[in-house]
């Protein structure tokens, strides 16, 4: 009788099903307890790794919250940059200017569905942490710079409303659609995230492209 032999796990791979572990352990806690209260004994505990482990791969909490914010927004922990994905690809591909505002918010709706627990956390501890509050204005940033990409797709295709100039309509698309504005309209306005997108679809459009 033959004994099936498992595959070898290298060091590498043993050293990133931990990260995992403890980014997925640590978003969970985020999202429970809320920045200050959450303890990195307890991350550890709930990834079931020491905490020296914790600390060795992270070496503290904010840097944690950042690497729970990177894998929620890609959806994985693979070294590909968010503008680098398939779906970018697909939407500049795409000839239609509705369509490509469509594309956006669609793809734009599901990295918010992973992101918005932590971005409530992260929000949350703006005001208490300065290092905490720069990670949020970083965000906002590198999110106003990716609505450029989106407004240079249009631009190229000579959809944009006449008089509006690039930088303006990256404003509006990126203070229409970003987190912030989302947060408002889910956790105050009661939209469901379905709304969120349709009717910002519908304003963006009427918004940036010519009629």
């Amino acid at each position: 009788m033959t004994r099936s032999v498992k595959p070898r796990v290298s060091r590498a791979e043993q050293a990133r099903a931990t990260r995992r572990r403890i980014i997925a352990a640590a978003a969970a806690q985020f999202a429970a307890h809320g920045y200050g209260a959450t303890l990195l004994d307890q991350v550890a505990e709930q990834a079931e790794v020491a905490v020296q482990t914790v600390y060795f791969h992270f070496g503290n909490k904010r840097t944690l919250l950042k690497e729970a914010l990177d894998v929620a927004a890609v959806g994985d922990d693979d070294p590909v940059p968010l503008m680098d994905r398939p779906w970018v690809l697909q939407i500049r591909q795409e000839t239609d200017p509705v369509r490509i505002i469509e594309l956006w918010l669609a793809t734009g709706r599901t990295i918010l569905d992973r992101i918005v627990p932590l971005m409530r956390v992260l929000r949350g501890a703006t005001g208490t942490d300065p290092e905490v509050a720069a990670q949020w204005d970083t965000n906002q940033a590198q999110t106003r710079a990716a609505h450029g990409f989106l407004v240079e797709l249009l631009a190229e295709r000579s959809a944009l409303r006449p008089g509006l100039d690039v930088e303006q309509a990256r404003d509006i698309a990126f203070v229409l659609s970003n987190v912030e504005t989302y947060l408002q309209f889910t956790d105050v306005c009661g939209w469901t995230p379905d709304q969120w997108q349709e009717r910002t679809a519908a304003v963006l459009t009427a918004a940036l492209l010519a009629p």
